[in-house]
């Protein structure tokens, strides 16, 4: 199966992580030696996903800077200097067949806004592609998704996400308190996760590239009310990089060398 481009979100600002986003744009904050954006690029390409499209604006910078250096910071190297500089690189890359798209779809343009001007770079031939935000990993399995939204003939399909508890619970009868559970790894709720398919068909439909459109405001919300929109289920790990202590937490799951976001990595 032929797979689509993935579109990523990766020009806010990342306010709720600023000790480590004052320097770097919240993509480029690192899990290990890599980026958090090279990390859910790795999660596609486990499935055949070979273009990327990164919608660019706070940092931008920061992002020409890593992919057009990629090589050398991934590979051993030999410099020549002088006039006519040359480099030699003594390793190939695994990522040396990615195509990434650098789009800079302005300094505070909102979600929405940003996929309407990242969408100029789809090909004739996309029907549809993935999009996702950057700042969240998991081992949703793409290609299930996308089979999922390819029989539901609707215009995007959502991963729908239990997101980590972030307190213990109260467990009642009536009045009365039974016990206090501790907290849970997960929430029994649901969130959108990110990692959606969309039919380039929604972005004519609910998008322009108005600035100030949230992709999850009126967007969604009235594909869902036209039943244009679908849900995949994930039962499995999640995790977004909102806080220092969720930084810390997808450091140390790296450094176990047990990250579960890499299931699926080959």
């Amino acid at each position: 199966m032929k797979m689509p481009p993935v579109m990523i979100l990766c020009g806010g600002k990342g306010t709720r992580l600023r000790e480590v986003t004052e320097l770097l744009p919240k993509p480029m904050v690192p899990i290990g030696e890599q980026p958090i954006v090279w990390h859910i690029m790795k999660t596609y390409a486990a499935f055949g996903c070979r273009r990327f499209i990164l919608c660019l604006g706070y940092k931008r910078e920061a992002f020409v800077d890593y992919f057009m250096n990629y090589h050398l910071r991934t590979s051993d190297a030999t410099i020549t200097l002088g006039h006519n500089p040359r480099v030699k690189f003594h390793e190939d890359v695994p990522e040396s067949d990615w195509e990434v798209t650098l789009v800079g779809t302005g300094l505070e343009t909102m979600t929405g806004g940003r996929v309407a001007r990242a969408a100029k770079y789809l090909k004739p031939s996309d029907r549809e592609f993935f999009l996702t935000y950057g700042d969240g990993v998991a081992d949703v399995d793409v290609a299930a998704a996308l089979k999922l939204h390819r029989r539901a003939k609707r215009l995007i399909t959502v991963s729908a996400v239990h997101p980590s508890a972030r307190f213990g619970e109260m467990v009642m009868a009536g009045d009365r308190i039974v016990r206090f559970d501790e907290k849970p790894v997960k929430s029994a709720k649901f969130i959108n996760g990110g990692y959606m398919v969309v039919d380039r068909r929604f972005v004519a439909k609910y998008l322009t590239a108005d600035k100030d459109l949230f992709f999850e405001q009126a967007p969604m919300r009235q594909a869902a009310l036209n039943g244009d929109m679908t849900v995949y289920r994930h039962e499995g790990f999640w995790q977004c990089m909102d806080t220092g202590r969720e930084y810390e937490l997808l450091n140390r799951l790296w450094a176990s060398g047990e990250a579960p976001w890499t299931r699926n990595w080959k």
